[in-house]
């Protein structure tokens, strides 16, 4: 019952605010603004599904600059704990094919995301080349999710470069964001605990080249390995003292 009502609810609230936030969106249409403003939003209906959740986020977030942005990718319960993450002026990469998801396809395109076709490495390449001259020509920075794929609780998978080429090109700072695991959320549970998610230090790519960008990638999966190890231990005794 309560997992029912929790769809319906989700339901009525997604397609309101895909229906209404596409209107809003065509009044600047392919904005990068939007894409925080509707982070926020999905991040705030955590609730809904009995999660506490709590951001970990440096209190000049908004304000240190252009970075490529890298996150764990778990599941679809990333749109309700990762999305408290994105700060302002802040894009994600994201596949060509979410663009003919109903409503969600096409608020995802009005609010400024990049599409890629992962079944095209011509493309692909050429999406690294429009990552790094959206950074150099605007002030945008670009949130990618080097596993490329859901993890679906089998813990991080490995990092593909292209974030991290990316970001040597552009010469900008790599800043992890971890969420600790959230395969045990269930939509009939009506309390499913704490979910963290840490934004951490940026880390540089300055001396890096396309030469060591696997060091580079190595170095920031061990550093997302070892918090995400940090804050599943301790949402487990936190869930575990009730």
């Amino acid at each position: 019952m309560i997992a029912l009502l929790r769809v319906l609810a989700v339901s009525i609230m997604a397609v309101f605010l895909f229906v209404f936030g596409c209107g809003y969106c065509l009044l600047s249409p392919r904005n990068p603004k939007h894409v925080y403003t509707f982070g926020r939003l999905f991040a705030s209906t955590s609730k809904l599904f009995g999660i506490k959740l709590e951001l970990r986020l440096p209190e000049n977030v908004s304000h240190q600059g252009q970075n490529i942005y890298i996150a764990n990718h778990q599941s679809n319960w990333d749109m309700f704990t990762l999305a408290g993450a994105v700060t302002p002026k802040v894009v994600t990469v994201g596949k060509k094919s979410l663009v003919w998801l109903p409503l969600f396809g096409q608020i995802y395109w009005l609010t400024g995301n990049i599409l890629i076709d992962r079944a095209n490495k011509t493309k692909a390449k050429g999406t690294i080349d429009q990552v790094v001259n959206s950074i150099k020509e605007s002030d945008v920075s670009i949130w990618m999710f080097p596993e490329g794929t859901r993890s679906r609780g089998r813990g991080l998978l490995p990092f593909k470069t292209g974030a991290f080429h990316a970001a040597i090109g552009a010469g900008v700072p790599v800043v992890p964001i971890v969420c600790s695991s959230t395969d045990h959320l269930k939509l009939n549970r009506w309390n499913n605990g704490t979910i963290i998610v840490e934004m951490l230090s940026p880390v540089s790519t300055e001396g890096y080249t396309k030469e060591n960008v696997r060091e580079l990638s190595n170095h920031c999966r061990e550093m997302m390995k070892e918090k995400l190890a940090e804050l599943d231990a301790e949402v487990e005794q936190r869930n575990a003292a009730g």
